[in-house]
């Protein structure tokens, strides 16, 4: 017997009672791993996602090592107890291994590795709860830790998930908007020269509704960036700039 589907817009609000463009409640700290050179910790809604970062350092195996800059690497992993789907399972899978190559790629664009020959950047994200919209939180929650980290960068990218349901063009999909909407787009922007670094799409759209989409999530990314600022600011108020190397 086919599954009944939900209707995800009713009388101008979703299920969860946001509007439109209205996303789900965001938290960000910075610096909570004593043993890593930066990190962060994103709750974003049903999501509870942290990351570390690591380096520049020694790049392992040897051979890997570029003379002309610091090869980046990232290892994207959801925990076995994330959610449902995930229930069980542990170890890289298809999913962890592709959304690894797509944030690695996300940063290789930012980071100026150059300054740092013959070493790597690990970027290790571990999603501890799922509430979709896990690859942009994650996105978001990097860009936090490798700052933390003091790794120089072009640019900061904040990130986020604009769709369609119930025929409404919508910002920051939950699960249920992510399984049962219409569409599907992730977006990773920088800040200052507003570049579009990760740009995925699911389902069939206008080049209209394509264009709003960008602007939706361009005014989203902005509101991020601010939060993401302000998780910097407070551990460096506290002091622990005092602890920086430079």
């Amino acid at each position: 017997m086919a599954k009944e589907k939900v209707q995800l817009i009713v009388d101008g609000k979703r299920i969860d009672g946001r509007t439109p463009e209205e996303t789900r409640s965001i938290r960000i700290e910075a610096g909570i791993l004593n043993e890593a050179d930066g990190s962060a910790y994103i709750e974003w809604g049903g999501n509870k996602i942290i990351c570390g970062v690591y380096g520049p350092r020694e790049c392992i195996p040897r051979h890997e090592a570029s003379p002309y800059r610091s090869i980046v690497k990232c290892r994207y992993m959801m925990s076995p107890f994330a959610s449902l789907e995930e229930h069980g399972r542990s170890g890289p899978s298809r999913r962890s291994t592709e959304l690894s190559k797509v944030i690695r790629e996300t940063f290789e664009n930012l980071i100026i590795s150059e300054r740092f020959p013959n070493t790597q950047i690990d970027i290790f994200i571990d999603v501890l709860q799922a509430s979709g919209g896990t690859r942009t939180a994650s996105v978001t929650a990097a860009a936090v830790a490798l700052v933390n980290a003091g790794i120089p960068m072009k640019d900061v990218v904040s990130s986020v998930a604009v769709g369609k349901a119930g025929d409404e063009l919508i910002v920051d999909l939950n699960k249920e908007e992510d399984n049962q909407g219409q569409s599907d787009v992730p977006i990773a922007m920088s800040h200052q020269d507003r570049k579009i670094l990760l740009l995925q799409m699911d389902g069939l759209l206008t080049r209209d509704e394509i264009a709003k989409m960008v602007e939706m999530a361009e005014k989203t990314c902005d509101n991020i960036y601010d939060m993401q600022s302000a998780a910097l600011k407070k551990i460096y108020e506290k002091g622990e700039d005092e602890n920086i190397e430079w």
